[in-house]
């Protein structure tokens, strides 16, 4: 258990992989694997590697021996322990698709995670949590009581040590005071038919307009509703033969794929910001 993973980026300038190589074999560490990015427009550097060491060592000394590097190139960096499962908790309404599909991949150990718990404003998947032994808090939402509500959603992700929301089609907007605390570690999924087809019922209304195209996107969670830097996103073909019922079954699997996606790039540490676009290590 003593390989890791380090993602930085600066800006960009000579010697920063030798730089970080060379920490590296004054560790006598073996580089796994290692992807780089350079934009060219932002004059930035964005790099991930993933090195064992011959002893494991706690990941805030290693952050601490790293920090002149960092501090030399103007470096957003950290090193993170590869073996540590993020925690995470879903939030969710009453689409349960992408629930569905983030507790049957971490269930069934294709997702490395742990789902601390379970958050909705309705109870229709209480029984589906515990059928996962996953706690279940249902907590209801009006406008009058979302100061409220929001607090209670904050206190159980400090309680709980959680390091990712992830809005599973959970159907409420959060508050800029919840999605500045949330920055950099809240993931968002909904449809691609934005801003065409807004609302209740959006297959259907694709359904009317012949669509031949659906697709999902999944995000960060920021103020600026539906906005946020993009992590990933997937389409699928239609045709006139389907129905707008057949049109939802379709939308439902991508944007569960497409979430799960965006929850393991993350977990992963392989997604840097870049502005308002993303850098996504495959």
């Amino acid at each position: 258990m003593n390989d890791y993973i380090l993602t930085l980026s600066c800006p960009d300038r000579i010697g920063i992989v030798h730089s970080v190589t060379g920490w590296l074999l004054n560790l006598h560490g073996n580089i796994v694997d290692a992807q780089q990015f350079g934009d060219i427009e932002e004059e930035r550097f964005f790099l991930r590697v993933h090195f064992k060491l011959p002893q494991p060592a706690p990941v805030e000394e290693l952050n601490q021996k790293f920090a002149p590097v960092a501090d030399k190139f103007d470096m957003q960096a950290r090193i993170y322990d590869a073996h540590r499962k993020a925690r995470l908790l879903i939030l969710v309404s009453r689409q349960g698709h992408c629930l569905n599909d983030l507790l049957f991949r971490t269930h069934s150990g294709q997702l490395p995670v742990e789902i601390a718990g379970i958050v909705s404003n309705h109870n229709d998947y209480a029984e589906l949590a515990a059928s996962y032994h996953v706690p279940f808090h249902y907590l209801p939402v009006t406008p009058e009581t979302r100061p409220q509500q929001e607090a209670q959603i904050l206190e159980l992700i400090n309680k709980e040590n959680v390091d990712l929301a992830v809005l599973a089609r959970y159907m409420q907007i959060l508050s800029p005071n919840l999605c500045k605390e949330l920055s950099g570690r809240a993931i968002n999924i909904h449809h691609s038919f934005l801003p065409s087809f807004k609302g209740a019922r959006p297959y259907h209304q694709a359904y009317a307009r012949g669509v031949k195209i659906i697709g999902a996107t999944a995000h960060y969670v920021t103020s600026d509703l539906d906005e946020g830097p993009i992590i990933e996103q997937d389409i699928e073909r239609v045709n006139h033969a389907m129905s707008a019922h057949e049109l939802t079954q379709v939308g439902s699997d991508v944007e569960s794929l497409v979430l799960a996606r965006a929850v393991r790039s993350h977990v992963e540490h392989r997604i840097l910001l870049n502005g308002k676009r993303t850098v996504v290590f495959r």
